[in-house]
């Protein structure tokens, strides 16, 4: 991509980006959003990782546009919130010792196996403590399951599966079959890994049931990670937590004289934990520097009820500059991952300021960091939040919008869980579309990013897009695309801006969006959570 300087970039804009739309249906248009996405997908803008220049170019890119647009700072009398975050390097020693009763050998960092810590400790080390495959780690007692029933794994290092027992299985009876629960999410095996006092935690990768290649957590794993800046909480975590490679747990469960079958095992009801007989040695020296990263925040205020709030929610930020690829690339641009999102915030909020009448319910549109770090912009936001939750109607989140042409379709991340899915599909109809079951329901999309952090506090959140079935070239085309973006771009330097993309379908869905949140900000109705959805207790709290 081409290096474009920053104050031409920020200059370039001043113009298009504030004209004005009388006509919802021409809010919305390639050329704004693709001058958008240039800037924030430049090589100038460096990946855009938290806690570099990248961030500081980002934040103020995006606090100058929401200006220029007319929004209302959304913090007081600024756009910015900070978030206190820790960024913890790992120096990993270059292999790890596996001893077991059936062999000993050694496995290579990266290549192999990934780790990541949030503690903050100079030195952290496995010092030859046992293995227990524990299945998928799992406790659920709506679903008379628990993986760590009967055998204590405190201090110990436990092995397990990623998804849920009935992904692997095939067993639409077991959790929710091939659609993922939290349950299913690594961050959820880790907490639960923590809750049992477990001294590491690694994950078996295995591409299906992860939705991505091991080449992703590589490239997103094994050094630098961010984290929340929680000093001085007495909250455990696991010394150690990583991703075993599907070979290198081949070979661990050799020396330890089992194989594969044993992992099946696990896809059963009343599944016990194996010790294995295996022990894990190796070190990590840790290096940490706290800073203040920055979500940004601009408002349209309400104008019959203003204490009233509708969020659109999207990420600024990538993994800035990392380990090259085979062409000798090392900036990872983000372009679709989440320029898009964040150039659609922009198009959402300058959608909204352009109609007549302003919205009777006040609108925020909130760019968030460290999404890329484990939803950590949106987790802050969420227990710190600006504007009071229980006066939170809905949250809206855009998180990479298709640049390729229409769909007939639509999909629903997580289906069955509030009323918003339902006003979505409603607005598909009148653009003579129709809802697709989500594609890769194993994938858990619906935990993957931030408007999570708003589910998990009882907040309706919408996380919707278009489909695969496209208008030209039918599903076979959709999917393609959809496999070539997951395996080619996806956590990749290669996911870079395109100027030949249309935007097509992209732009419908933005529409789709626009007319939910209409919906809404000139409405009275307060959307619920479904029967069924582990949310909805929540919101009554």
């Amino acid at each position: 991509m081409r290096y474009v300087p920053y104050c031409f970039l920020l200059g370039m804009l001043a113009t298009a980006c504030s004209q004005p739309v009388a006509e919802d249906k021409d809010t919305f248009n390639r050329d704004s959003l693709m001058a958008h996405l240039d800037v924030l997908s430049s090589d100038s803008f460096m990946g855009r990782r938290p806690f570099t220049i990248g961030e500081e170019r980002t934040v103020a890119y995006m606090s100058s546009q929401f200006a220029r647009l007319g929004l209302e700072p959304g913090n007081g009398n600024t756009f910015i919130q900070e978030v206190p975050l820790v960024d913890i390097t790992v120096n990993a020693d270059p292999t790890m010792k596996v001893q077991g009763t059936k062999g000993s050998f050694e496995l290579k960092n990266i290549d192999d196996y990934v780790l990541a810590t949030e503690h903050t400790d100079s030195v952290l080390s496995l010092d030859n403590q046992e293995v227990i495959f524990a299945g998928y780690g799992v406790v659920a007692p709506e679903y008379n399951w628990n993986d760590y029933a009967g055998i204590d794994v405190k201090g110990k290092i436990v092995l397990l599966l990623v998804n849920d027992p009935g992904f692997n299985a095939g067993d639409t009876t077991i959790f929710k079959g091939r659609t993922m629960t939290y349950y299913g999410r690594w961050t959820y095996k880790y907490e639960e890994a923590a809750r049992q006092g477990a001294k590491a935690c690694l994950i078996v990768h295995n591409t299906k049931g992860a939705s991505y290649p091991f080449s992703v957590v590589q490239n997103s794993w094994g050094k630098s990670n961010l984290y929340l800046d929680t000093r001085g909480s007495s909250q455990y975590h696991c010394s150690l937590n990583g991703w075993l490679s599907g070979d290198a747990t081949k070979r661990l469960l050799a020396a330890a004289g089992k194989d594969t079958t044993l992992l099946a095992t696990a896809d059963k009801q009343g599944f016990k934990a194996v010790p294995l007989g295996v022990k894990l040695a190796t070190k990590a020296r840790i290096g940490t520097v706290y800073n203040m990263s920055k979500n940004v925040i601009a408002k349209i205020t309400g104008s019959k009820h203003p204490d009233e709030y509708i969020i659109y929610t999207a990420h600024w930020d990538h993994f800035g500059v990392g380990k090259p690829d085979t062409t000798g690339d090392s900036i990872y641009n983000g372009s679709l991952d989440n320029g898009s999102g964040s150039a659609a915030l922009l198009e959402m909020a300058r959608a909204f300021n352009s109609r007549k009448g302003k919205p009777e319910r006040t609108v925020i549109f909130l760019s968030v960091t460290a999404e890329e770090q484990g939803l950590l912009g949106s987790k802050y936001y969420s227990e710190h939040p600006i504007y009071p939750l229980d006066k939170t109607v809905g949250t809206l989140n855009m998180d990479v919008v298709s640049p390729h042409g229409k769909t007939k379709d639509i999909s629903i991340g997580g289906r069955g869980q509030c009323d918003m899915e339902d006003y979505f599909i409603e607005a598909a109809k009148e653009q003579g579309r129709y809802l697709s079951p989500e594609s890769k329901p194993e994938a858990g999309g619906y935990f993957r990013s931030d408007h999570f952090n708003f589910a998990k506090k009882g907040v309706p959140a919408l996380n919707a897009g278009g489909g695969t079935d496209m208008v030209q070239g039918g599903k076979t085309e959709g999917e393609r695309l959809r496999d070539e973006y997951t395996n080619k771009r996806y956590h990749q330097p290669s996911d870079e801006y395109d100027p030949t993309w249309t935007f097509e379908g992209g732009l419908d869905n933005l529409r789709l969006l626009f007319n939910v949140g209409k919906r809404l900000a000139y409405g009275q109705e307060w959307p619920q959570w479904k029967e069924g959805s582990e949310f909805k207790a929540l919101r009554k709290k």
